[in-house]
């Protein structure tokens, strides 16, 4: 006796494949990662999402603008350059604006690697949810790894949540 498989049949739409850098901030409503590429599709499919904040400054590549055009998601940009320097607060405070709203849950964030300008918006939504300054920091590096920037811990501490 033996096995036969169908291999006919397109199987990479039923890989379920995260982004690099995939977390569940908030599970079934706020996810984090890295850029998603169109092999990550079906796993973001998956999720339901209603929204999409994308933290570069570069135009959303037309694979991704379909997919979420197909998908009926709602694309939020907010372009942060991924330099070293210091991070807009207004333009956390406008992309905090979107998280909250839970007319855009399910919602997935993300910038090129899903580490810096992902790790600062995540550490802000923290604060705003009363989280201890140590764990907000502890989870950027964990997501920052060994490129952890002291520029983006010093904006976490600093950053006011009353503005928001």
């Amino acid at each position: 006796m033996s096995l036969v498989l169908d291999l006919e049949e397109d199987c990479d739409d039923h890989i379920l494949l995260p982004p690099t850098n995939f977390y569940a901030v908030e599970h079934n409503c706020i996810y984090r990662s890295g850029f998603p590429q169109p092999t990550n599709f079906s796993f973001l499919n998956s999720l339901n999402l209603r929204s999409i904040i994308y933290l570069c400054p570069e135009p959303y590549p037309e694979a991704n603008v379909e997919f979420l055009r197909i998908n009926n998601i709602n694309l939020f940009q907010f372009r942060i350059d991924g330099t070293k320097e210091v991070i807009s607060s207004d333009i956390i405070t406008e992309a905090l604006r979107v998280i909250i709203d839970v007319r855009n849950h399910p919602v997935l964030i993300h910038c090129k690697r899903g580490k810096h300008r992902t790790g600062c918006l995540v550490g802000c939504l923290r604060k705003l949810q009363k989280w201890c300054l140590s764990d907000v920091v502890e989870e950027y590096k964990h997501f920052a790894g060994i490129k952890w920037r002291e520029t983006d811990v010093k904006f976490l501490e600093s950053f006011d949540v009353s503005c928001t």
